[in-house]
């Protein structure tokens, strides 16, 4: 296993933490064949981070990678307005925001910062209706932040032999139900 947590598994260790073993054990598969239609979508919405062709500006950080080694995230940003130190992270759509999508700017903040740089803002972005999610800087909201915390120590102590489901609505929604155990 890999010494570091990938940000993005934050979000996906909230939603069920059993998603992550899954993910890893089908990481070589064609997208196509365990991938939602949602997340197909979602993946290709992000293409113009992934190839850095969303701005030509050079003040603008787009799809690098950042590692924090204080919370020991390793990810990539979407994009960082260096002048305006705003980092947002782009989604196809936000219908609620999620803790695990503040999570994910809180590990791309800590890399940023580790590297030097100085983020004024967070936000979340919502490409489909275009909207914002302004986003609290984390010691502007200790709760959120305390949570986030205490993921990643959930996520470094989890043991997936003692993981018991008990939300049944999340393996309904669950892309690996059919291969999962623990599903309800």
């Amino acid at each position: 296993m890999e010494s570091y947590i990938k940000i993005t598994q934050l979000n996906d260790f909230i939603f069920c933490p059993a998603s992550i073993y899954f993910h890893d054990l089908y990481g070589d598969a064609d997208t196509r064949t365990i991938q939602t239609t949602d997340q197909t979508l979602g993946t290709a919405s992000h293409s113009t981070i992934i190839d850095q062709s969303y701005s030509t500006r050079s003040d603008v950080l787009q799809g690098i990678y950042v590692y924090s080694s204080k919370y020991n995230l390793l990810g990539k940003i979407d994009l960082f307005h260096i002048k305006r130190g705003l980092l947002t992270e782009r989604k196809r759509q936000i219908k609620q925001v999620f803790d695990g999508y503040v999570y994910q700017l809180y590990g791309q903040y800590y890399g940023l910062l580790e590297r030097g740089y100085e983020i004024n803002a967070l936000r979340l972005y919502s490409q489909i209706d275009n909207k914002v999610y302004p986003v609290p800087l984390p010691q502007d909201d200790p709760e959120m932040f305390g949570k986030f915390e205490n993921t990643i120590q959930d996520f470094e102590s989890f043991d997936l032999s003692r993981f018991v489901q008990t939300n049944p609505d999340k393996c309904a929604r669950c892309i690996y139900t059919n291969a999962c155990d623990r599903s309800l």
